[in-house]
């Protein structure tokens, strides 16, 4: 019998963890499996997700796979609509005070999944214990916008200084270090979701396991099986629970985006949230209605490791950047209209007029090889002293094709530029890159919101683990700041392509590909609509009525 054929009497509890374990098969088998991926009767989906959770811990998550499926648990003071624009959530409405540095945030009532109530206490909580350093939060330093926030942090105040104060159950009040006018976008991100107080305190991290967490979103977890299946049910008490329509979702782990694309042609998944784009041809051809692609606020890059000494040297980075054929890249291995990325920032991030480029952006490829070969030998590499390095780079989606494209450009520059590559499962390789254990890394960064602030995040010293390639350079940050305080949104826009070109020319990252993004969905299912953050909460979906 096929892993998924029997899958909903696993969840009901016949078998465990090794007899799920025990019914894998070829993916073939599954062809003429009796689960449906989209039930309309049962109103159920399966999702094939592209990697396992690390945690459901909105605190603890980092990637947007975690994201497909915490950002069905839990909503924050705004939430998403179906483009993925602003919308309430527990917000009902706020108010901005005329230096726009106090936001004051009104409350509908609300409770968690077990009855209790959902409230401004629970919010206060919850910014206390992300910024807590005690909790070390990686994703943390995305809410440096807050008042002490890096302070608290850094280890420099108590929680308690935190701008964020709870007024009264349903009024949470918000301070700002500088006005920040894209506030309520960052507030949709996990990273500000409410945690509830009470089982935070009765359980530890062990709070969001299934058998103690409680929810205030759409959907609660049932089951979570490690590298198998995530199990999320419609919460009967979400505040809009009448207008959500589908009773489950079944996330599926799994980086093999080829096998992703035949679950869903086998009509064992409704969704998958990624497939391999050179085959989008005969995906078109064979699954009618299902291939979607859209514009995505996504940077594919490659962090060099600056703790090494190798990265020291800025001109063997310069050397590397404009040797990588980013153009063939995006021609040939993405076959889903991606664009070569010159600069970090991609095209479409509002009131963002992207002018930042690389200086060599407009030579030729054998231009920019004489020109690589040149920097390297200045740095001391030739037939005598070979460059030697490790390509680190995720197993899933078509990242691995994009690693030998990189190893085939950075070996055209001399036979002495010596290049391994090292596959390395997703969740695994961002946390190699959090920790510095790499050489060079590939990775992709999506916008937490669409501000042109949350990519030169990144590159901020004070951002921590989050900047891979630990770049620090005290002009940039200068300008980050600076734009930060300027509420002109032209000047500001200015200043942060000062800070964008300056980092392209220091060359700490080498950018590859601006990504579209690529999903397959049933065409019965209502509710799904394209959006520039691939963003896409199950409470809007429906089921198209024949």
């Amino acid at each position: 019998m096929a892993l998924w054929t029997d899958r909903r009497a696993l969840l009901r509890g016949v078998g465990g963890l090794g007899a799920a374990a025990s019914l894998a098969a070829p993916l073939g088998a599954c062809a003429n499996a009796s689960v449906v991926g989209f039930d309309k009767q049962k109103k159920s989906l399966d999702i094939a997700n592209s990697s396992e959770p690390l945690s459901l811990d909105p605190h603890k998550v980092t990637g947007t796979w975690e994201n497909n499926i915490v950002g069905n648990m839990f909503v924050g003071l705004t939430t998403e609509d179906p483009q993925s624009g602003i919308a309430p959530g527990m917000a009902e409405r706020w108010e901005v005070s005329e230096d726009a540095l106090t936001w004051t945030f009104f409350l509908r009532r609300a409770v968690w999944s077990d009855g209790e109530a959902c409230d401004a206490h629970d919010f206060e909580f919850a910014f206390r214990r992300i910024l807590d350093p005690a909790n070390m939060c990686q994703y943390a330093s995305v809410l440096y916008p807050i008042k002490n926030a890096q302070a608290v942090n850094e280890g420099r105040m108590r929680v308690e200084h935190i701008g964020v104060s709870a007024l009264d159950d349903l009024t949470l009040q918000i301070e700002l270090e500088n006005p920040a006018a894209y506030l309520p976008a960052l507030l949709k991100h996990y990273t500000a979701y409410p945690v509830p107080k009470h089982k935070v305190t009765a359980f530890g991290d062990n709070w969001i396991q299934p058998e103690n967490v409680v929810v205030n979103g759409p959907y609660t977890l049932r089951k979570w099986w490690s590298n198998y299946i995530v199990h999320v049910q419609r919460n009967p008490v979400f505040y809009d629970a009448a207008n959500v329509e589908l009773e489950d979702l079944y996330f599926y782990p799994g980086s093999d985006i080829n096998a992703a694309a035949r679950k869903v042609m086998a009509g064992e998944a409704g969704w998958s949230t990624r497939f391999p784009s050179n085959q989008v041809g005969e995906l078109q051809r064979d699954l009618p209605g299902y291939v979607r692609i859209a514009p995505f606020l996504t940077v594919n890059y490659f962090s060099f490791n600056l703790e090494r000494d190798t990265w020291k040297d800025v001109r063997v980075r310069q050397a590397l950047t404009m040797a990588f054929d980013r153009d063939f890249v995006a021609r040939e291995i993405y076959k889903t209209g991606e664009r070569a990325a010159y600069s970090f920032i991609p095209p479409g991030v509002a009131n963002y007029p992207g002018t930042a480029k690389y200086r060599w952006a407009e030579l030729s490829m054998e231009q920019r090889l004489v020109e690589a070969q040149r920097l390297l030998r200045l740095a001391g590499y030739g037939p005598n002293n070979p460059l030697r390095f490790e390509f680190s780079h995720r197993s899933s989606s078509d990242n691995p094709r994009v690693a030998v494209a990189a190893q085939w450009s950075w070996r055209r520059i001399a036979d002495w530029v010596n290049v391994s590559l090292r596959s390395v499962e997703a969740q695994v390789h961002y946390d190699n890159l959090r920790t510095k254990r790499f050489d060079i890394g590939d990775g992709a960064w999506t916008a937490d919101f669409n501000d042109a602030k949350n990519y030169l995040y990144l590159m901020e010293t004070r951002s921590g683990s989050q900047n891979f390639c630990s770049y620090s350079n005290p002009t940039f940050d200068q300008l980050v700041l600076q734009s930060d305080s300027e509420r002109d949104q032209g000047a500001r826009a200015q200043i942060m392509v000062r800070a964008e070109q300056l980092m392209l020319d220091e060359a700490p990252v080498c950018t590859s590909v601006f990504l579209n993004s690529t999903n397959l969905v049933h065409p019965d299912l209502t509710g799904y609509e394209d959006n520039l953050e691939d963003i896409h909460r199950a409470r809007w979906f429906g089921i198209k009525r024949s």
